[in-house]
């Protein structure tokens, strides 16, 4: 049996902070973890590859007051939000 593992995209939905991401990223960004994380500025992979490593194994995170997964990334200055959508495969 093949089994296609889930695509997992990481959008920016929010800035926290006063000052703009050093790295170019602003809102309504969007990444596919697999194929473009490179492309993700390495503080915010840094926080997110815990959760997309807890969601690829099958675990379960708590959702946020929307009902979904969010992530800020480290840089107290700026403070992206960053929302983790599932996509199933085939969708």
């Amino acid at each position: 049996m093949f089994y296609m593992k889930d695509k997992i995209l990481i959008k920016v939905i929010d800035r926290l902070g006063k000052k703009g991401c050093h790295r170019g990223h602003k809102l309504g960004d969007c990444f596919d973890f697999d194929s473009e994380r490179g492309n993700l500025c390495p503080m915010a992979m840094h926080c997110a590859f815990p959760y997309i490593d807890i969601l690829r194994y099958g675990g379960k995170l708590p959702l946020s007051r929307e009902g979904d997964i969010r992530f800020c990334c480290s840089d107290a200055d700026t403070a992206l939000v960053f929302k983790l959508e599932i996509v199933k495969p085939g969708r």
